[in-house]
Parts: C-alpha cells; sequence; structure tokens
C-alpha cells in the first residue's frame, strides 16, 4: 500500500459483506486472513495452480471471485461457491462440519448466541452435516490440492470465518443507531478490531469492501482501537486509505469499491458471506416451506419479499406475529 513506506505487512486480510439490503435474512460478513513469506503478497496468479476468478473453470479449480460471479441459483453455482468457502475454512483450520457450525465460526464474542437463535427459530433448519451441496469427495480433493499451492507459494490461510447477523440482531442495532450505515459499521468494526488484535503485531494489511459513499473513517478507526494514532493516507470518492498504530501493532486499511476484483482477500470474504447468508435462507424457506406450503420460497430481496409476506397474510392472516426478528426495519 503507498503511503506507508518503511512498514512492514506479513498478513493481508479482506473483509466483505452480504445482504446489506434485503427485507429478510441475515447480514453476513466474511473475512479470510493470509500470512504471506517475506516479500509475497497473496493473489490470483500466485495460486493459479489451484485458484482463479474464472466461473467457468470450476471443473478444475476452485473458484474465487465476486460472489455474484460465483454464485448462480442452480446446482452448478450452489456447488461452485460451498467449495470456494468450504476449502478455505478447513485451510484456515476451520472445523464447520454443519450450518451452526458455520454461523458459529465468528472472532470470539460476534457469533449469535442461543438466546438471539432461539429467537430465529429457522436456524434450527440448517444442515446437519457439510458439504451440503459437493461430495465429500471432490471437496477433499480441492482441499489437499488448495493446501499443496499454498505450501508451495509461502502462502498461510491465517484465519478466515463469516459473521451473522439475525434480522432480529440488526432491527435491536437499527433502534439504537436510528442509522442503516452505523449499524453497519457497529459490526463490520468488532471484525476489523478482531483482526487487529490478533495479527497487528505481525504487519496487518487490511481491504474493506465499502458500501455507500462516506469517505472519511479517521474518526471511527481512532474510536475503535484505544490509544491509537491514525494517520490519514488518501480519501477519496472511491478509496480511502489509514495507517493505524497503536501498542506495537500497525495495519494498513482501505476502504474500496469493489475491492472483490482486486484483492484475493476480499473476494475471499465474499464467497464466505454469501454462502452462510444462502444457507440460512435455505433454511428460511424449509421452515416456512412446512408452515405454508402454498408460498413459493424467498430470497429475500425487497420486492420478492414482499410478496413472500403478502402471500403468508393472505394464506394466514394470524401469521408471522413476531415480525420485529423476521422483517427488517430498515
Amino acid at each position: 500500500m503507498s503511503g506507508t513506506e518503511g512498514a512492514t505487512f506479513r498478513v493481508r486480510a479482506g473483509l466483505d459483506e452480504a445482504g446489506y439490503g434485503p427485507l429478510l435474512g441475515p447480514l453476513t460478513i466474511g473475512y479470510s486472513a493470509f500470512r504471506c513469506a517475506a516479500g509475497r503478497d497473496v493473489d490470483w496468479p500466485r495460486l493459479d495452480a489451484a485458484v482463479t476468478a474464472e466461473p467457468r473453470s470450476d471443473a478444475t479449480h476452485i473458484v474465487v471471485a465476486d460472489s455474484k460471479k460465483v454464485f448462480t441459483r442452480n446446482p452448478r453455482g450452489e456447488r461452485r461457491l460451498e467449495t470456494a468457502a468450504l476449502t478455505f475454512l478447513r485451510a484456515a483450520g476451520r472445523d464447520v462440519d454443519s450450518g451452526l457450525d458455520l454461523v458459529a465460526a465468528a472472532p470470539c464474542g460476534l457469533a449469535p448466541d442461543g438466546a438471539l437463535l432461539a429467537r430465529h427459530p429457522w436456524y434450527g433448519e440448517l444442515p446437519a452435516s457439510l458439504p451440503h451441496r459437493v461430495s465429500a469427495e471432490e471437496l477433499a480433493t480441492r482441499s489437499s490440492k488448495l493446501d499443496a499451492t499454498l505450501g508451495d507459494a509461502g502462502v498461510e490461510v491465517a484465519d478466515a470465518g463469516v459473521v451473522v447477523v439475525p434480522a432480529g440482531a440488526l432491527n435491536d442495532s437499527f433502534a439504537n443507531t436510528s442509522n442503516k450505515g452505523a449499524t453497519l459499521w457497529s459490526f463490520n468494526s468488532g471484525v476489523i478490531a478482531h483482526l487487529f488484535e490478533r495479527f497487528g503485531d505481525e504487519g496487518l494489511d487490511l481491504t474493506v469492501d465499502r458500501l455507500g459513499g462516506r469517505a472519511r473513517y479517521g474518526r471511527q478507526l481512532s474510536a475503535l482501537i484505544p490509544f491509537s494514532v491514525v494517520r490519514v493516507v488518501a480519501e477519496s470518492s472511491f478509496e480511502s486509505r489509514y495507517l493505524v498504530e497503536a501498542q506495537g501493532r500497525t495495519m494498513a486499511i482501505r476502504f474500496v469499491q469493489k475491492g472483490d476484483r482486486d484483492s484475493l482477500p476480499v473476494a475471499l470474504a465474499s464467497c464466505l458471506a454469501k454462502y452462510a447468508r444462502e444457507l440460512v435462507m435455505g433454511a428460511f424457506n424449509e421452515h416456512f416451506g412446512a408452515l405454508y406450503p402454498a408460498v413459493a420460497p424467498t430470497a429475500g430481496y425487497v420486492t420478492d419479499a414482499r410478496r413472500w409476506l403478502n402471500e403468508v397474510s393472505q394464506e394466514r392472516p394470524d401469521a408471522l406475529p413476531n415480525r420485529d426478528d423476521l422483517v427488517r426495519s430498515r
């Protein structure tokens, strides 16, 4: 990252979210961190023996890209997304053998607890075992190839996971902040703080995919990390960059639009976030499909979510009494 001359960054990380705009379902925040040998970075060319950004190469490679490119709503797209998410989670040492394991694959204190999940009973319909769409044998083969490629490249998956924020928790936050952007920051910032605490002493280079028009993050970073010195490197409508130093830890952080196009860690974070959201929406549709079989499933986006809510209300006028944990208020 220019503007940080003299600093050494061994860990390259990315953060992205899925489900910011829908009316139903969770917000999910994916993150990934790679530890690189001295002088090396992590990108598609370095891992090209096992990883590609091209969806058409999914027969031979793990596809890591903007999740909108990786995922299509058909069996091939589902397998492609699951393969990307689970191979890298395994490479990070995450034991994700069920849907609830995935929900728990979050930094300490950021996973939804049992009481919160109890307010959203459809989480009980998450897959009891993973992989869900790709065969265990195929996933093992892809994981072995990825591990070998990472070793040859001098790259380690140091951390990866996803924070799942159910609709009820989002509504609770909206009530506290009265601002959708502030709510998004409140959840993203928890992941940023986790990554800084864990990897800042090695030098952390973090890219965050930016939503909305905000261009200044200096005050938020200063408040997030106690006793820090935050230096503004650049602020523009496209990209905002900062150098953060505190108690022997250093982080170069940039907030950039379309970060999943040029950052493999952000692209992987995008895939992890999308995979978690798709699993939760699958559980949502299974749960409510049993209650209202005449109502077609929904992905939760605004227009179709309104269709779904209208059809459920028509089928059973007294349905969905606990809307605060179902329908987002913003």
